[in-house]
């Protein structure tokens, strides 16, 4: 994160807000009457949301790595892939 320019920084910054709203709006859905997912699992994907939320905020401010928010995208779409 430190060796950005300006504009690159800004493109990451977009990208980890982008990434932090598809998992609010994710752990939102969760918590809806309506979610028709078992409870572990809702309270699951909270949990991961909050976690992106802090550590999103860690990449921003303190340079922290972005890996790790890519390697949880990454798990979660390998799980959600239909099996073949």
């Amino acid at each position: 994160v430190e060796n950005l320019d300006r504009r690159e920084f800004r493109r990451l910054v977009d990208a980890i807000d982008w990434n932090r709203r598809m998992w609010s709006t994710l752990a939102a859905d969760c918590t809806s009457a309506g979610n028709q997912l078992p409870d572990s699992l809702r309270a699951q994907i909270i949990s991961l949301s909050m976690w992106v939320s802090r550590y999103s905020s860690q990449v921003v401010r303190e340079g922290a790595k972005v890996a790790p928010l890519i390697e949880v995208n990454k798990n979660i779409m390998e799980g959600l892939a239909p099996r073949k």
